[in-house]
């Protein structure tokens, strides 16, 4: 699977600390992520990451666009609620791009773990059915 990761700034300790927690499950994967939060959780574990740009740089709308070629599988974009954010309306874009496109997203580290044992178990592999039932 397709894996991105995204980090607003009060969140980048929390992926790499959650990065390096599921480094076993995510290491089976292809993991890209935006400019920083890619970097730091490389270095602190060692995964192969393709960077984007930083989010404040266009790194966000790349990923954006990769969902809508869906080729992003799974979304884990770690979001602090708080702090005010100039670029709020593209974060907005992004979250509606993954619900156009069915992809998964974790906005916060109780449904990222959700999801990460979700998929080691094979339980995301949804794209694969032919007649899924709901």
């Amino acid at each position: 699977m397709n894996i991105a990761l995204i980090a607003h700034d009060k969140k980048k300790e929390l992926m790499v600390q959650f990065c390096i927690a599921y480094c076993g499950i995510l290491s089976r994967h292809n993991l890209c992520a935006t400019g920083t939060t890619g970097k730091l959780v490389a270095e602190a574990t060692g995964l192969n990451i393709q960077f984007y740009l930083s989010g404040s740089q266009g790194g966000d709308e790349q990923i954006a666009s990769r969902i809508a070629c869906d080729e992003i599988d799974l979304l884990l974009f770690f979001r602090d609620p708080i702090t005010p954010k100039p670029h709020e309306p593209k974060e907005t874009t992004l979250l509606r791009l993954c619900d156009v496109h069915n992809v998964p997203v974790a906005t916060n580290i109780a449904t990222a773990e959700a999801l990460i044992h979700a998929l080691s178990r094979g339980d995301l592999d949804w794209r694969n059915l032919v007649n899924p039932t709901f």
